[in-house]
C-alpha cells in the first residue's frame, strides 16, 4: 500500500460576522487563494496576478527605483489605508502594484504597525488585468481620488502597451491626460523618464 502524502493546511478566511475596520483587515494576514482587498468593510478577494502583469510590475519597480528623489521610496503589493472612514468604522484598503511613497511612511509603520496611509503616496499605480478593467478605471480612480492620492497611473499591457496619468485636482478629482505609448515624462513627484513599451 502506497502511503499518501498529507496536505498542509492552508490558512481559511474565516467567516466574518461584521463589517471590519482597516486594523481589524490588517490583523487577517494573508488568505489561501490570491489576496484581499477592503471595500468599505467588506473583504473582496482579488486573483493573483498573471506572470506577465508580475514582470511589468516588477520593470516598473526597477526603472522607478533609480530615478527617484531620496525622500520617495518604490515599493510593491502592499496594502494602502485608504483613510476614508474614521478607525472604528468599516474602512478601506487597496493593494496596489506599485507605489511612490515618502520614505519616513515605512519607519512609521515598523515602529508602530498598520498599514502604508493614503496621505503617505505620492503616486499609485495599476496594472490592468483581465477583469479589472472597470475597477481600475472606475471604482479604484474613485477611491485613490478620495484618499488625495496625488497621482494615479494606470497601465494597460494590451498592445500596444500604454499609460494613463490622472492627476489629482481638488474636488474635481483626477484629470486626465491622454493616453501615452512609448515615452512617458514627468516631473511630479519628481523628474521620471520611463520607457513603457518594452515593460513585458
Amino acid at each position: 500500500m502506497t502511503a499518501v502524502p498529507e496536505e498542509t493546511p492552508r490558512p481559511k478566511l474565516a467567516v466574518v460576522p461584521h463589517l471590519l475596520t482597516v486594523a481589524e483587515y490588517a490583523e487577517l494576514g494573508e488568505v489561501e487563494s490570491g489576496y484581499t482587498e477592503l471595500q468599505e468593510g467588506r473583504l473582496l478577494m482579488v486573483p493573483s496576478p498573471a506572470p506577465r502583469h508580475n514582470l511589468a510590475s516588477l520593470e516598473l519597480a526597477i526603472r522607478l527605483r533609480g530615478q527617484l528623489s531620496d525622500d520617495l521610496v518604490v515599493i510593491q503589493d502592499v496594502d494602502v489605508d485608504l483613510e476614508l472612514a474614521p478607525p472604528g468604522a468599516p474602512g478601506f484598503s487597496r493593494r496596489p502594484d506599485v507605489l511612490v511613497v515618502r520614505r519616513p511612511a515605512l519607519k512609521r509603520v515598523e515602529e508602530e504597525g498598520g498599514l502604508i496611509r493614503a496621505s503617505e503616496v505620492e503616486v499609485v499605480i495599476e496594472i490592468v488585468s483581465p477583469g479589472s478593467y472597470r475597477t481600475d478605471h472606475v471604482i479604484k480612480r474613485e477611491e485613490y481620488a478620495a484618499a488625495g492620492i496625488p497621482r494615479y497611473w494606470i497601465v494597460d499591457l494590451a498592445e500596444p502597451i500604454s499609460l494613463v496619468d490622472c492627476q489629482l485636482a481638488g474636488e474635481f478629482g483626477y484629470q486626465q491626460a491622454p493616453d501615452v505609448v512609448g515615452k512617458f515624462e514627468t516631473t511630479a513627484p519628481c523628474a521620471i523618464v520611463l520607457r513603457i513599451d518594452d515593460l513585458v
